[in-house]
């Protein structure tokens, strides 16, 4: 029997996967595609899913293939620049294919296995299992099935979850192509557009080629051609900017949706399978990445058999609330997109109020996840937070964390970790830029306790790495 099946190797199954095979879970990620989609479109990796990247020592591979970017401007469009005491002052912008190609290689390269062109037909849980039949017949049997396969999802229309929410009420094209018109001249209509209409964009990606964004108003449904793009160019900017020889055309609508459940018994949703909305703030494939690391080691604990009763319930309890959050400021996002007076009047309300910095990093905070915090109940002002990469007297924290472990982070050298040593490394450092005695860090980055007393250290351990053992 298979550890873990999971539908769909997009980024947030390749990561599950990864993260599962760190604990030595054996997966199999079924993807329906044989090739990669033809769609090279650009993406932005946030700061906690960089975070998160680091910690699994894949950062410096990503920066290898991205480009940095500024995080002010992120909500909404609002041009105002990050406040100067944000402690990570940059996005990632990068191919989505290319994340895609990582993130695989990497699960690949620690044992997961890949099947391409291999689409799930149907499947029936028990009390042991999961029994998984794809599209040409085939049967598997595995302990948990994890639905990462998208919007469209197979897995949730088959587990019969709800998925409420509002459909598409406006839909928007976009794509990247090459311009004949100079750019002195694309970027001041662009700018003269962009007044009454945040929907329209016409932005470099690189010498010659544009990222062109314009509402679909008035198009044929179905998938986009050039000329649609220059149609609604003529119409919106009297002219289409001589553009040509398109790289990759999408369109995508506004349709907000969240499912009631992100569990049902051994079978569980993640990603675009649990949640949609506009991809306005670039919000989507870092909600899903960030899923996965929430789910992988709580998965992993359950399938090894330490995982406290509870665990594998709190991956719906702190992960629903946070899409929950997501589809709202993208509901917002899209309103103050409009080009109705009433809105903008109020994008140019919050454009003033984002002159303050506390609120200017409250939106970019929200936008970027690291002001994520998850109820762990009454503690510090750190507790349930991320911890940043703190510098360590040798080193730094996060290259600490590549194998998905928890870790006490213990400034006082009075602490242990004897009975939980197999699930958690302890690293005593009196040195430690840490504002606490010590931190229980979880695997996926996050303080699940803060203080100096063993037997409460104890507890905190029991809660989230399960009953102590005689031989850790």
């Amino acid at each position: 029997m298979i550890d873990a099946i999971i539908a769909g190797c997009g980024p947030t199954g390749a990561t599950l996967a990864a993260e599962l095979r760190l604990h030595g879970v054996r997966v199999l990620v079924l993807e329906k595609e044989t090739e990669p989609l033809p769609l090279a479109r650009i993406v932005s990796l946030h700061i906690r899913s960089l975070e998160q990247f680091a910690m699994r020592g894949l950062l410096e591979r990503l920066l290898q293939r991205g480009r940095q970017r500024p995080v002010g401007g992120i909500f909404a469009g609002i041009p105002q620049p990050a406040p100067e005491e944000l402690d990570t002052a940059y996005l990632l912008g990068i191919p989505q294919p290319v994340v895609v190609r990582l993130l695989e290689e990497h699960a690949i390269g620690l044992g997961a296995e890949v099947r391409h062109g291999c689409a799930i037909a149907g499947f029936e849980q028990d009390e042991d299992g999961v029994t998984v039949e794809l599209a040409d017949g085939e049967q598997l049997r595995a302990k948990y099935l994890v639905g990462c396969d998208g919007a469209r999802s197979t897995v949730r229309k088959l587990l019969g979850v709800g998925f409420p929410g509002e459909p598409s009420r406006t839909e928007t094209l976009m794509g990247e192509m090459a311009a004949t018109s100079p750019q002195e001249e694309i970027t001041a209509k662009v700018a003269e557009i962009r007044q009454a209409d945040k929907r329209f964009m016409l932005g470099p990606v690189e010498e010659g080629r544009y990222r062109v964004v314009v509402p679909a108003a008035g198009l044929s449904s179905g998938p986009p051609v050039l000329e649609d793009f220059r149609e609604r160019l003529r119409a919106l900017a009297g002219t289409d900017f001589g553009i040509h020889s398109p790289r990759w055309l999408s369109r995508f609508g506004d349709a907000t949706r969240l499912a009631d459940r992100y569990r049902v018994g051994r079978v569980l949703l993640a990603g675009d399978a649990a949640h949609i909305h506009p991809p306005t703030g670039g919000q989507g494939l870092n909600l899903g990445v960030q899923d996965a690391f929430n789910l992988g080691w709580k998965l992993a604990a359950r399938i090894r058999g330490w995982a406290p009763d509870a665990l594998l319930d709190t991956y719906q309890e702190e992960r629903r609330p946070v899409a929950a959050d997501v589809l709202d400021n993208t509901r917002a996002q899209m309103e103050l997109s409009s080009a109705e007076a009433g809105p903008r009047a109020v994008r140019r309300l919050l454009a003033e109020l984002m002159e303050i910095d506390e609120v200017n990093r409250r939106l970019i905070g929200k936008i970027t996840a690291i002001d994520l915090r998850y109820d762990f109940g009454e503690g510090p002002g750190l507790l349930g937070r991320r911890l940043p990469d703190l510098d360590l007297k040798r080193g730094r924290l996060y290259d600490r964390l590549h194998r998905g472990r928890g870790l006490v982070l213990d400034r006082t050298g009075r602490l242990t970790v004897e009975g939980w040593a197999d699930r958690v490394d302890l690293l005593a450092d009196p040195a430690a830029a840490l504002d606490a005695p010590a931190v229980l860090v979880r695997p996926d980055g996050y303080v699940a306790w803060i203080g100096e007393d063993q037997r409460e250290l104890n507890r905190r351990l029991a809660r989230w790495f399960g009953d102590r053992t005689a031989t850790a």
